[in-house]
């Protein structure tokens, strides 16, 4: 760079008392196994490398600052948490990219701050960044811009696996397995001590997956229990101990998973048959013609996302979910009850941009292909739930915006909590009476009013109303009275 620099980088270096957020993330993801060694490349003042010894993790860390004593060497995994974004020479922040990656075997994680922290980070403009008062150097990245320097910089596809962190693997075959561990749930083996309960636990697996294992996706002590049983006799007894309706259902909801599967796949840069995760290729094998003929199907169930009135109907029959005029209010809880498409539609969202860990309701908007997830921390308890933040992402220019909605000031706020959750959800009917008691008392006659914390206290003391817990109570002046409820 030409400008003159002055910054001991060792200064943008924090301590934590916990697993920074992209290590967690990693270790949530299966990725920080025992068997795999890991190296943390540019480790500050090596908290994570602690905190991941204390997890049983092999990790080493190495810091040009903190730890330049330290030989880098191949790992199967490198962390690069939060380094690209305080270098200030473009040229060496690409190098240093570069030999992350050079680095790692397996996996690269790659994190950066990301430019709605730009209110916390006060400094000049200098180069392609902040110069702060500290001497520190800041650059700040978009989502998009974060995916697409990474992926121009090493060659391979990307997966945001939270907003800030994305994922590079140096095998296509585990890219793939990641993204279907996300997609397609995966089936749950019950404990098996014995032959009997080994059969037991086979028939479970027929009846969640509509179709039998083969040897290689079953837990090993069940593969060795039932190995002296023949193919023949397996699906005989699995036919004398399944229930039919369940297999059909399962075979259905497995199809369904699998295109979806596929389509995001598409979404993201498919592969060859081959390199899907085994139990993906089984799908395959037992519903399909072809894995052409899969992806075809899957093509087709991608381009619906461009169609308006497809994606509008598909919100019109959801069983689950909160339609307004202009989008689709999901719960978490209810996310696998939504018509196919709409889930496709929030995992390409998740793939592109990343899904923040916390989150309560996603909002599929109608037009302009955008996902948010919104967090709501005390939508149980919360009659009517203060949103906290939003992170949303435009799936046509993969720009994703954050928004902090602090508890000062007046927040947005959800209003029939019922309607964000199936119809079978247990807290259903408790939601729905206090709606029906709001929707009485009139509060609901002037919704423009009501979408901040303000607004609704306003309409509530306009209709003399006060809420205690899920109930609707009269208002009362004084202190005397908990006040008469509303039935």
């Amino acid at each position: 760079m030409n400008q003159e620099w002055a910054s001991a980088r060792g200064r943008t270096a924090i301590g934590r008392v916990a697993l920074s957020v992209p290590a967690r993330q990693a270790l949530a993801d299966g990725q920080l196994r025992p068997e795999r060694t890991v190296l943390d490349y540019g480790c500050g003042r090596g908290d994570d490398v602690r905190a991941l010894r204390g997890l049983d993790c092999r990790v080493e860390g190495w810091d040009p600052y903190y730890r330049p004593h330290v030989r880098p060497t191949d790992s199967h995994v490198v962390l690069l948490t939060y380094v690209l974004n305080v270098i200030e020479d473009p040229e060496e922040r690409r190098r240093t990219l570069q030999r992350a990656w050079q680095l790692a075997s397996t996996l690269l994680v790659v994190s950066a701050r990301l430019t709605w922290e730009k209110s916390k980070v006060q400094g000049a403009e200098f180069g392609d960044g902040l110069l702060t008062s500290r001497r520190t150097f800041q650059h700040l990245y978009t989502a998009a811009e974060l995916r697409h320097y990474v992926e121009e910089v090493t060659g391979a596809r990307v997966v945001a696996a939270a907003p800030g962190i994305v994922y590079v693997f140096k095998d296509e075959a585990a890219r793939l397995g990641y993204i279907a561990r996300r997609v397609v749930p995966d089936a749950e083996w019950l404990r098996s001590g014995d032959t009997a309960s080994a059969l037991n636990a086979l028939v479970d697996y027929v009846e969640q997956r509509g179709r039998p294992p083969r040897i290689e996706e079953m837990p090993r002590n069940i593969a060795e229990l039932l190995a002296h049983l023949t193919p023949a006799e397996l699906r005989r007894l699995v036919q004398q101990g399944a229930d039919p309706g369940l297999i059909v259902a399962a075979a259905k909801r497995t199809t369904l998973n699998t295109l979806l599967y596929l389509a995001v796949e598409l979404f993201n840069g498919r592969g060859p048959f081959g390199d899907l995760p085994v139990g993906v290729r089984q799908d395959i094998r037992s519903f399909f013609a072809s894995y052409k003929e899969a992806c075809r199907r899957s093509d087709r169930l991608l381009l619906k996302l461009r169609d308006d009135q497809y994606v509008r109907s598909a919100m019109q029959v959801s069983v689950a979910g909160k339609l307004t005029p202009t989008a689709l209010y999901v719960h978490r809880r209810a996310i696998e009850q939504i018509p196919t498409v709409l889930r496709l539609y929030e995992h390409c969202a998740s793939i592109a941009a990343g899904r923040p860990a916390e989150w309560t309701v996603t909002k599929l908007g109608h037009r302009g292909r955008a996902v948010s997830w919104l967090d709501c921390p005390k939508f149980d308890q919360d009659p009517h739930p203060r949103i906290s933040s939003s992170y949303g992402v435009d799936l046509q220019t993969l720009e994703a915006v954050h928004t902090s909605f602090p508890p000062e000031g007046s927040r947005p706020l959800l209003h029939k909590k019922h309607e964000f959750l199936a119809p079978d959800d247990p807290d259903v009917p408790r939601y729905q009476r206090l709606t029906e008691a709001e929707v009485r008392a009139g509060l609901y006659l002037n919704p423009q009013l009501i979408g901040t914390e303000d607004g609704w206290e306003e309409e509530l003391a306009r209709c003399g109303r006060q809420l205690r817990g899920h109930r609707l109570v009269r208002r009362v002046d004084d202190a005397s009275g908990e006040g008469k409820r509303i039935s």
